[in-house]
């Protein structure tokens, strides 16, 4: 009997993601709804605030039509960044794996899916073309691009392009789609996006009308930007054999010792002749010379070779204390808040940030456990909590006990947590839980420890400061009695004696009015 053969094909990404949509966060019309959004908003955050722009986004979203799974909804989100290039509209808006950022830079985004998987799973489902207008920052036009994207070759289609003069000299980016949602089902993640979001860039200026004609407005709240994300090179304890192979090829005529130099962190001309001729390299070699086993041999030394620094992370656009303060106090309202943001560390080769802030009391809900608000590259993780390395490290039976810190719960606490980094160990594609790597799980529960210490100072003096209040109350009562008897004795005025009293017991009292004493006197 003849066996038929197998035939084999290869499929664009495009193809690919059409296929697993729901790896990327499209899983269904409610989940798809809130991703929308979110690559939107995300998108419009880099394209303002690594440019030194304080950020102004208009996000709505309509509904058009009723379907058996849910609605169609117009997603309108509206930026004043930077603006892309015309030229790279098509390929940034309809080619998936085509973006600015595969390079060694941190940003919200890594897989180069982003808007494109929301213009993907818009078109789809609806069948309508995704609608980008872009006015470059100094432009005198502004472009208009009606976009699909060919599924089989993984290519843009323009099916439409106009171009006006910009007379009033905007500039930004528009993006509208008309894709399947839910709304009733994904209202919740929606505006708790956003107010995370206003959580983590109190700098941003954020207009928000929902279906139902609802508008919410996040007020800037601080102008200081964090430090902008910058490119870096990677650090030789981070390389693997393609990643050698691919700067090799990069730097193929120059000598190999002067392309080490070049090309990585933390090596300088006599760290790379060491590496060298530990791997038993010819120094005279040019870089794209040397041998797969050469490069084999070369990587192995580079990672095992322990006199070189560790990475910089000058690189890095971490938050800093006041933000993350001026955030919580923003949306929370706290009586007490303090933030920290940790000394840069490294895993694998590369380095990362740590921030964590806390908020007490105040308009902070009471909860039976602590409102956890985490946070990669400044995007707000909403989903997969419980397999996050921060509940890890807050696991009751190995974690933080938050009794030794002086909180019992129910208790009004909000924790944040912020990692930053070049490359952050997501669990997936959705980029909604951090894996437990022990480095950045560490830093976590130092920096937690760290802000709970701060906290337990605050609840203790706000405790001792009670009871001495209670103290002064119960001592205060007894003032008009005092007062009579001097006066029955000394003829002393009531008033007068009374007026001294209580100014002597409001004198250990520094933080305590006299208005409140002398109305329990009186």
């Amino acid at each position: 009997m003849a066996v038929s053969e197998e035939s084999f094909k290869s499929i664009s990404p495009a193809e690919f993601f059409y296929k697993n949509k729901e790896i990327a966060g499209f899983s269904n019309p409610a989940r798809a709804l809130y991703q929308t959004v979110r690559e939107l908003v995300e998108n419009s955050l880099d394209a303002t605030e690594n440019h030194g722009i304080l950020p102004i986004i208009k996000v709505s979203i309509r509904e058009l039509e009723v379907v058996s799974e849910g609605a169609y909804y117009e997603v309108v989100v509206e930026d004043n960044g930077v603006g892309i290039p015309p030229r790279y509209v098509p390929q940034a808006f309809a080619q998936l794996l085509f973006s600015s950022k595969y390079i060694l830079r941190q940003s919200r985004g890594m897989f180069g899916l982003g808007a494109k998987m929301a213009v993907l799973y818009a078109q789809i489902t609806t069948g309508h073309p995704a609608e980008v207008v872009v006015a470059p920052i100094k432009s005198k036009h502004v472009c208009s691009f009606k976009l699909k994207i060919d599924i089989r070759e993984n290519k843009p289609v323009i099916l439409g392009f106009t171009t006006t003069s910009n007379i009033s000299g905007k500039h930004g980016t528009v993006v509208r789609l008309v894709t399947l949602g839910d709304w009733t089902r994904s209202r919740q993640r929606v505006y708790e996006y956003l107010r995370r979001t206003a959580v983590i860039a109190p700098y941003a200026e954020i207009a928000f009308r929902d279906p139902e004609g609802n508008y919410l407005l996040f007020e800037r709240s601080i102008d200081k930007l964090p430090p902008p994300a910058r490119e870096a090179l990677p650090h030789p304890h981070g390389i693997d054999i393609e990643t050698m192979k691919s700067v090799l090829k990069s730097i193929a005529e120059k000598h190999v010792v002067e392309g080490l130099v070049e090309s990585f962190q933390g090596i300088g001309r006599t760290t790379a002749i060491r590496i060298l001729e530990e791997a038993n390299i010819d120094l005279e070699k040019k870089a794209g010379e040397l041998t797969d086993l050469e490069i084999e041999t070369l990587v192995r030394v580079m990672k095992s070779y322990r006199d070189i620094k560790p990475p910089r992370a000058n690189h890095l656009s971490y938050l800093g204390e006041e933000i993350i303060v001026a955030g919580l106090k923003k949306i929370f309202e706290p009586e007490f808040t303090t933030a920290i943001t940790r000394r840069p560390s490294v895993y694998e080769g590369q380095a990362f940030i740590v921030e964590v802030g806390v908020a007490y009391g105040g308009k902070v809900p009471v909860t039976e456990k602590p409102l956890i608000l985490r946070y990669a590259n400044k995007i707000p993780l909403l989903y997969d909590e419980g397999i996050d390395v921060v509940y890890k490290v807050l696991d009751e039976k190995r974690g933080i006990d938050f009794k030794v810190y002086e909180i019992e719960f129910p208790a009004p606490l909000v924790i944040l947590t912020h990692i930053c980094s070049t490359k952050i160990p997501y669990r997936g594609v959705g980029k909604e839980a951090v894996a437990d790597v022990p480095e950045i799980e560490s830093e976590i529960e130092s920096a937690l420890r760290e802000v709970l210490r701060k906290l337990r100072l605050y609840i203790q003096h706000k405790r001792r400061e009670l009871e001495e209040i209670e103290k002064a109350v119960a001592i205060a009562k007894y003032i008009p009695e005092i007062s009579e008897s001097l006066y029955r004795v000394y003829k002393v005025d009531i008033r007068d004696t009374s007026t001294k009293l209580l100014e002597l017991l409001n004198s250990r009292l520094k933080s305590f009015k006299i208005s409140s004493l002398s109305s329990v006197v009186m």
